[in-house]
């Protein structure tokens, strides 16, 4: 019997699960707190309280897939590790083109000529010593390489000669535009290539915390990575391109919303701690995204499900509106450490800094907010922003790591490049004061919402009255940003409105009346004409009022926190094709394919012609179904019997199975 794990890492919880690949069902599941100082033990402990839960061995385990929301979140954040572009044969005007030089984000670029005409002919000759020399000089200041030159999908050549030159020189990864696409438009490849080379290094970091504990526990099986399209890919070659899995847990979410539910016409909106990822299921499959997946405002030349990824999740960063005299809140799309989860490791400092901050009437601009220090490479910082890194040395008040409010844009740099994250207010300590979760420091919790509650709107009032308020403003707000995700997305799908901007229409005056039912000389009324798939941990806890907002149905699964890490392991595609050898008479052995009889002289030859035209059959019917990556077993039962000391071939069924992940496009 075959069981498959599946780990789903995201930026607040990674979760696993396992099933039964035979019953199709989930044995065992659980969660754990993602650690980004070392993702191994997030990792572990969700993969052995999932086993211990399942019953089952470790070393049963026949298939692993990851699913990760890591890139993903990175771009919506606009974290990453400081890379160094190479653009041969472009000019200065090509760097704005396509989001590059916001991409970018004053990373170093090395512009050369060269690059190659539109029929693959050089332009210029690439001069190497002296790109030898440019990357010598960047030291130790850059983690990775993206190389782009001119019409490198026609010829690769320059690409390639500097891709070896850095890689001897510096022994940094290095991302060739042409290898992540075939498609023309240099500076979007250009741009897909420096957000690859960003990556690397923290999907790396993943790859390596899943390999190494399932080596501990004796796990030897396949490790696949879920791609932004649904399929899966295997580990090493996600190494070198982790731009595809961009994508991959909302990708995977939609596989395990449809294994969940079975529905097959339904917006998926699938809510974690950074952001809400929204697609269309029609009769079953998602679209794939013609012009490549966007994610944190670029568009990249990644193939992926069309997904709309919005900066909105339980952990998203609470914003205070003080403009105006009425005031109010905005959420995201930054990602923050809840209050209430620094306690639970660093309760005395959070406690005591939260008491002394509540005993002055006054609230300071950076009360309620602590500085928690990541790993990550510093090359390229500047002498403020290592000033205040070396500070910052465990978990502290925000206060406490600055000296003055010059450091204060040193410090967003710091959190930019993934070396320092900050900890506040969040949707999650919200839900701990309204008692809708209780997973972590609840008393923390109550403290911040009350000392933010205390802070000033322009009009000089209080922006609340007290915790419980403030809180209930927050999921207020929570879930109005839900409801214009699922608007966007669904007039984004539907035919009637093409052409108009989806944003614009979600937020119309007509479509807000038409929400609260109107009723006047004119009547609105609008509702979403689909189900709503809610998934994410937190879903229970918000997706209900999102549901009666909306005036649609909500479907909740039983599993839907868990449907990232049963998506990368569940939807496979399985076709079967099954015959047999018959000995009609003595040195005769027939084989019934599909197509007429066959007759052989041996019984090792009939099995092995009948297994091979079974497995063609099983594949192609797979392929037809939908399926890529295919596994093929062949299961063969073999009737003999001992005569006078003879084994005699009575017959023989065999199985081939084909299976495979779908790859989740129409």
């Amino acid at each position: 019997m075959a069981y498959f794990l599946g780990v789903d890492t995201g930026g607040t919880y990674t979760d696993a699960v396992i099933l039964d690949e035979a019953a199709n069902v989930v044995l065992g599941k659980a969660k754990a707190l993602t650690s980004r100082h070392d993702l191994a033990v997030g990792i572990g402990q969700a993969v052995d309280a999932a086993i211990a839960a399942a019953g089952v061995m470790a070393s049963d385990v026949a298939l692993v897939s990851l699913s990760t929301t890591l890139a993903t979140n990175a771009l919506v954040e606009g974290q990453g590790a400081r890379v160094a572009l190479v653009f041969l044969g472009f000019d200065d005007a090509d760097l704005g083109r396509s989001g590059l030089t916001e991409a970018l984000k004053g990373d170093p670029v090395i512009r050369l000529p060269g690059g190659h005409t539109h029929a693959g002919t050089e332009v210029a000759a690439l001069d190497l010593s002296l790109l030898e020399l440019m990357v010598r000089e960047l030291g130790d200041d850059v983690s990775g390489f993206a190389v782009a030159a001119q019409f490198a999908t026609r010829n690769p050549a320059h690409e390639i000669a500097a891709r070896d030159l850095i890689r001897r020189v510096t022994g940094r990864p290095v991302t060739c535009s042409h290898e992540l696409s075939a498609n023309l438009n240099g500076p979007k490849r250009a741009l897909t290539a420096v957000l690859n080379a960003r990556l690397i290094g923290m999907i790396d970091r993943l790859v390596a915390a899943c390999e190494r504990h399932l080596a501990a526990l004796g796990i030897d099986a396949p490790l696949m990575v879920v791609r932004g399209d649904g399929a899966l890919i295997s580990a090493a070659m996600v190494r070198e391109r982790p731009i595809e899995t961009i994508l991959s847990g909302p990708a995977a979410s939609i596989v395990g919303a449809r294994w969940l539910t079975g529905a097959s016409d339904a917006l998926v909106s699938d809510i974690g701690g950074t952001t809400t990822d929204v697609a269309l299921l029609r009769d079953g499959l998602p679209e794939i995204d013609p012009e490549g997946a966007r994610v944190g405002g670029f568009r990249t030349m990644v193939e992926a499900v069309a997904m709309r990824t919005t900066g909105l999740g339980g952990d998203s960063e609470v914003h205070l509106v003080t403009e105006g005299l009425k005031g109010g809140l905005r959420l995201g799309p930054r990602r923050l450490m809840p209050v209430s989860l620094l306690a639970v490791d660093h309760g005395p400092m959070v406690h005591a800094a939260l008491d002394r901050w509540l005993s002055s009437e006054a609230v300071g601009e950076m009360d309620g907010r602590f500085v928690v220090p990541m790993s990550g490479q510093r090359g390229g910082l500047n002498a403020r922003e290592l000033a205040v890194l070396e500070r910052i040395t465990h978990p502290m008040p925000m206060v406490a790591a600055l000296t003055s409010r010059l450091e204060v844009a040193a410090l967003e740099r710091l959190v930019a490049r993934g070396l320092v994250m900050i900890s506040g207010v969040t949707p999650s300590d919200a839900s701990h004061v309204l008692g809708r979760l209780a997973d972590w420091d609840g008393a923390a919790a109550e403290k911040t919402l009350r000392l933010i509650a205390k802070r000033r709107t322009g009009a000089g009032d209080r922006f609340s009255t007290g915790p419980e308020a403030f809180a209930q403003a927050v999921i207020d707000q929570l879930t109005q940003q839900t409801v214009d995700c699922l608007l966007e997305a669904a007039f984004g799908e539907d035919q009637g409105f093409a052409g108009e901007d989806p944003q614009t229409l979600a937020r119309h005056r007509l479509t807000t009346e038409g929400l609260a039912q109107h009723r006047g000389v004119v009547e609105v009324a609008v509702r979403l004409g689909v189900p709503v798939i809610g998934l994410g941990a937190s879903a229970p806890s918000y997706y209900g009022a999102v549901g009666e907002r909306l005036h649609c149905p909500m479907i909740l699964p039983e599993h839907a926190g868990v449907a990232n890490a049963i998506g990368a392991v569940a939807g496979q595609v399985s076709q079967r094709a099954t015959g047999t050898v018959s000995s009609p008479a003595e040195g005769r052995f027939v084989a019934h394919m599909a197509d007429g009889l066959q007759s052989f002289a041996s019984s090792g030859a009939a099995l092995a012609a009948l297994e091979a035209a079974l497995v063609g059959e099983a594949s192609a019917r797979a392929k037809e179904a939908g399926a890529v990556d295919l596994r093929v077993t062949v299961d063969r039962e073999v009737k003999e019997v001992e005569i006078e000391g003879r084994t005699m071939f009575i017959e023989a069924r065999i199985t081939a199975t084909a299976s495979g992940r779908p790859r989740v496009a129409h």
